[in-house]
């Protein structure tokens, strides 16, 4: 069985996401979560490290979308 832990985001970015989120496959605003870490993830292990240049963009795209200040 898959053990899940719980991650924080502001409640105005939560109702941003599930608006953006209607009529899309994604049923929940954890399936979008967990569908762009995995992203990130799978991208980081097919090329190794990630550059700092990579992470920054990483970063600057997150910031964009609210999950970081």
């Amino acid at each position: 069985m898959t053990e899940y832990t719980t991650v924080s985001i502001p409640k105005d970015l939560a109702e941003r996401v599930e608006e953006t989120i209607e009529g899309t496959s994604f049923q929940s605003t954890s399936d979008l979560v967990r569908f762009l870490l995995r992203s990130i993830v799978i991208q980081h292990q097919k090329r190794g490290e990630l550059t700092e240049a990579e992470f920054e963009e990483i970063a600057d795209q997150l910031r964009d979308l609210g999950y970081l200040k």
